[in-house]
Order: C-alpha cells, then structure tokens, then sequence
C-alpha cells in the first residue's frame, strides 16, 4: 500500500489526489494528513516547537501564511472525522472537500465542509458526532504530521511507495483519465528508483513547458 500525505490548501497536492483516484484510489493508497503552514512556520526554523495541533480551531492564526491556520486546521479535523467513518468515506470526502476548494473555489469553512460531507454520501449525524470529539481528532493528526516529520515530507503532494522510497511530485496538470494517469505514476517511480538519484527538477522560467 502507497502512502499520500497532503494538505488542503495546495492545489498540487489536489491533482495528486484525482491522479490516485483515477488510479484506483483507496485500493491502492492510504491517506495522510501535512500541515504546511507547521512546516513553513517561521518558529520551527530550528525544530518543532509550534503545532498546528497546539492552536484552537476557532482562533484567527494571523497574516500572511498563518492566515490558513484555522481553514486548514478545521479541514483536516473534518477529515480525521470522515476517517472514522471507514477509508472509503475518508477518500470519498476528501476528494469532495479538495474539489470544492480548488475546483470550484470555495473557502475551507463550515459551509463548504458540510457540502463536501454531503456529496461524498457521509452519513451525516455520524460524522457530525465524530466531529465533537476534537481532542481525539487532533491527537489523530498529530499522529499524522509526526509521522510525516519523521518520514521527512516538505512537500505535497508526497507519495510514499510502498517499497519505501518517497518524494514530493509537482503536478502542475490535472488529469482523471487512468491511462494518463498510470503514464505519469509509471514515470513518477521510475524517477524516483532509478540509480542516478535524481533530487530535483525544476523547470527554466522563461523556456517553454
């Protein structure tokens, strides 16, 4: 089974996402939760010391990046909660969630979560349920994000093989179509395999794609 960690805010880790999907989603990948607003906050420069877990949900995280803390906050507790419900109900509402947000441009809120539960097939009073227990849940993320530190995520979307090898992938086009799909997977781990240890790829700015 294939590890994907993600974060909803990042419209790469989107296409990451439908790109499992078309591939056979939760079939073939398991779901992880990271934060990159903990990642890139400029008090964990030297280590761990603010946690996106530590923070109330309701509670304004500021300016600039740290205006995403309680949107993001919120969603991934929303989708610890689905996760409670069974990993089909997880891949369906997150699918939902990141499609609304990215796709459709809705704001990460309580509005937009509970639609995403809705066209997902949620059973609704029970994930609302799940919902309460927010000490749970954040535990539940916590879990995630310390795991993802350890495996040393920086990115998303990063996959994890599982053979072990792991990387974050940029996808800058969004595709459905599975042999497309299975094209780009195929080339992702071969990359990622081969010998010649490629770390990086960036693309020249002012060149064609």
């Amino acid at each position: 089974m294939h590890t994907l960690y993600f974060d909803f805010l990042c419209p790469y880790a989107w296409r990451g996402l439908e790109l499992a999907q078309a591939l056979g989603g939760p079939e073939l990948f398991t779901l992880r939760h990271f934060s990159l607003v903990e990642g890139n906050h400029h008090d964990n420069a030297a280590g761990l010391s603010w946690r996106l877990t530590d923070q109330d949900p309701g509670a304004d995280g500021g300016s600039g990046s740290l205006s995403h803390q309680r949107p993001s906050l919120n969603a991934f507790l929303t989708a610890q909660a689905a996760r409670l419900l069974g990993k089909e109900a997880e891949w369906a509402y997150t699918l939902a969630l990141f499609r609304l947000h990215h796709e459709q441009e809705q704001p990460l809120e309580e509005t937009t979560f509970t639609r995403a539960a809705q066209e997902a097939g949620l059973e609704l009073a029970a994930w609302q349920h799940a919902r309460g227990d927010i000490a749970g849940l954040k535990q539940a993320l916590r879990a995630d994000l310390d795991t993802a530190a350890e495996v040393g995520v920086q990115g998303t979307p990063t996959f994890v093989l599982d053979s072990g090898e792991a990387a974050y992938f940029r996808f800058e086009e969004l595709t459905r179509e599975a042999s497309e799909a299975q094209r780009r997977w195929e080339l992702y781990c071969a990359v990622l395999r081969d010998n010649s240890r490629i770390g990086t790829i960036k693309r020249a700015r002012h060149r064609p794609a």
